[in-house]
């Protein structure tokens, strides 16, 4: 695997190799040591999977301490706009996003590490997401950040008027409102 740094310390892009021939193609999509060896150690715990259409956005959500959690994120069916976002406050980088296209032909992964708000914006007629957690998910520490902020300059590949939301992201705080759950000097790990 290749491993793409980003403007952001520690968020990451991950490309596997892939091989191709007649009948199709292979890749190995997760290797626990060459993960360890090239991203950070961890111990992911937990695998979800998400199904959305055509303009649904989900996020910015992360999880308060301790309950925090990172995420290896890949889209194995259509296209997805993924976003991570530095919520930490004195970070360099506080309030500050990277932004990838992953997607069912480009094989990408997303590591988006603890003390990022994370976020996707569904690029096709239909996207399944699947993401890896080193933590459980824990509901009394769930939170999160309003998407259309302004503040945070996110192109969302989405006219806003054809973005789907649920009820509770629309009611997230904007990132000047929200409050401070990560500080850059947190043992986040």
């Amino acid at each position: 695997m290749e491993v793409i740094k980003t403007d952001i310390e520690g968020v990451v892009i991950i490309e596997p190799r892939i091989f191709k021939d007649a009948r199709g193609y292979f890749f190995e999509s997760f290797s626990q040591k060459e993960f360890d060896e090239k991203v950070m150690p961890i111990n992911f715990v937990q695998d979800n999977e998400s199904m959305s259409t055509r303009g649904v956005m989900r996020g910015l959500h992360y999880q308060r301490m301790p309950y925090t959690q990172s995420k290896l994120v890949r889209c194995v069916k259509g296209a997805v706009l993924d976003v991570a976002v530095d919520i930490r406050y004195g970070s360099p980088t506080f309030g500050k996003h990277v932004a990838v296209e992953l997607s069912e032909d480009n094989h990408r992964q997303f590591f988006i590490p603890r003390g990022f708000a994370h976020g996707f914006a569904v690029l096709t007629d239909v996207a399944v997401f699947q993401y890896k957690c080193d933590n459980y998910y824990a509901p009394q520490a769930d939170a999160g950040i309003q998407l259309l902020d302004e503040s945070l300059g996110i192109d969302w590949k989405i006219p806003t008027i054809e973005a789907i939301l649920s009820e509770k992201d629309l009611k997230q705080p904007l990132l000047k409102d929200a409050v401070k759950d990560f500080d850059i000097n947190d043992k986040l790990y």
